[in-house]
C-alpha cells in the first residue's frame, strides 16, 4: 500500500484506508473516498500540491496533506 499523495499521475488503484480524525475523516468519506473505491490520479501541480483525482464519475482536487492520509492498494494498470 502507498498513500494517494505518492501515486504518480496516470496511475490508479483501490482505496484501502482513509485516515484522519472526526470531522476531517467524515468529510473525506462524504466526498466518496471510501474503501474499495477505484481512484485515478489525473494530474499533480508542479510542486505536488494540489492533486486532481477521478473517482465515481467525477473529478476531485485534494491537498497533498489530505491525499497522504488515504492509503491505496497496489496500482492497477
Amino acid at each position: 500500500m502507498i498513500s494517494l499523495a505518492k501515486m504518480p499521475a496516470g496511475e490508479s488503484g483501490a482505496i484501502r484506508t482513509v485516515g484522519g480524525d472526526g470531522v476531517f475523516r467524515r468529510r473525506l468519506l462524504d466526498m466518496g473516498l471510501t474503501p474499495n473505491t477505484i481512484v485515478l490520479v489525473r494530474k499533480k501541480a508542479p510542486l505536488g500540491d494540489p492533486i486532481e483525482i477521478f473517482l465515481r464519475g467525477y473529478e476531485l482536487t485534494l491537498r497533498a496533506e489530505e491525499a497522504a492520509r488515504i492509503m491505496v492498494d497496489e496500482v492497477i494498470k
